[in-house]
């Protein structure tokens, strides 16, 4: 193997190994960028507050028979 050769064969490694790097970090990025857009959906939801204009026993019982 020729010295240039094995120069050309190391800089590719190097180079797909930056690449990678660079691949690595930007999915990262976009998978906080989602995570922090998901939690901003969740508290943007309405607190689920109990009917208080429903009777007390409205939703105890669940009538099974078809």
């Amino acid at each position: 193997m020729e010295i240039s050769s094995i120069a050309n064969f190391a800089t590719r490694l190097s180079q797909n190994k930056t690449s990678e790097a660079v691949e690595l970090a930007v999915l990262k990025k976009a998978i906080d960028i989602q995570a922090e857009g998901a939690l901003a959906l969740i508290e943007a939801l309405p607190q689920a507050t109990p009917g208080s204009n429903l009777p007390a026993n409205l939703g105890q019982h669940i009538d099974v028979v078809v």
